[in-house]
């Protein structure tokens, strides 16, 4: 319950919150992710590298988080090729099932559960994530919309690939920044997932639930809840890591689906109807899923 009370709930009334707001006024919500992907998330990616310094454990992060995206990717592209998957559904797939919620949503949880070791552990991951999520992210993204030319050209066109190593060089050589230039950034950084998780709720307000293939989005939510956690712990068995980082390591690649999926579906029209509806069961289911998973782990 207590999982439930401090992380689920807050993060489901915020979806709420967005699901009401859209049924009120039917804003035009593609205009609103243009917003949050070109100018929001730039300002949280410089944050959260400017703060975050990076260790030793980056190394691992980077290896298994890469290693787990590469497995789901390579099990989807199967599975779309057994189903006969078109492109547009596969690469709604890839977005679904490939990028978990790890800032938000998997920060909370391996805080409440292994204290400062695990934001030690849990941080590192969520910033590479990042990482994956501006750049193969935006490419599975774009995928169908021309190929590896057009989504390699809207890869450099965002914004967030720019501040990483700007921000990088600021932490790591120590240099501060103005007070006043911080706080304006810590203002806009502060409201970017909010207005994300708005977002989604708005764009769940449009989904029509009588065209939404439900065999597809379980599919999608056992392979992001219990397959991607199973990848993550027989890797973390090959490697020389204490036991609460390979918990950590589990618990992250058990997140429900980024929020920022939602965003690039929206944005580049990859079936944002199926996205926005994974990203919402995958977060609901994930209360039992985790719960278990917690207590097997700990």
């Amino acid at each position: 319950m207590s999982i439930f009370e401090n992380v689920m709930l807050p993060v489901l009334l915020i979806f709420l919150s967005g699901f009401i707001f859209q049924k009120i006024f039917n804003l035009n919500i593609k205009s609103l992710s243009t917003v949050a992907i070109y100018l929001l998330l730039p300002f949280l990616v410089f944050q959260t590298f400017y703060k975050e310094p990076l260790n030793s454990n980056f190394f691992y992060v980077i290896l298994t988080s890469s290693l787990i995206l590469l497995a789901l990717i390579l099990l989807g592209v199967i599975i779309g090729h057994v189903f006969h998957y078109k492109r547009s559904h596969l690469d709604a797939l890839l977005l679904s099932i490939g990028f978990p919620n790890s800032g938000n949503y998997g920060v909370p949880i391996v805080m409440f559960a292994f204290g400062n070791k695990g934001i030690l552990y849990g941080m590192p991951i969520m910033i590479f994530h990042n990482i994956l999520m501006g750049t193969v992210g935006v490419y599975v993204a774009t995928d169908n919309q021309g190929g590896m030319k057009t989504a390699l050209k809207m890869i450099l066109k965002q914004p967030m690939n720019y501040v990483i190593i700007p921000a990088i060089l600021l932490n790591q050589y120590h240099i501060v920044i103005p007070g006043n230039f911080m706080k304006s950034i810590n203002l806009i950084a502060n409201t970017t997932i909010p207005i994300i998780m708005l977002i989604l709720g708005m764009q769940l307000a449009e989904v029509p639930l009588r065209r939404i293939n439900w065999g597809g989005v379980n599919l999608a939510c056992f392979l992001r809840l219990v397959i991607s956690p199973l990848i993550a712990y027989f890797l973390c068995l090959l490697l020389p890591i204490d036991q609460v980082m390979r918990a950590v390591i589990v618990i992250m690649a058990a997140m429900p689906s980024a929020a920022n999926t939602t965003l690039y579906a929206i944005q580049f029209k990859t079936e944002p109807e199926y996205v926005s509806t994974i990203t919402l069961i995958s977060t609901l289911f994930s209360i039992l899923t985790l719960t278990i998973l917690l207590n097997l782990l700990t």
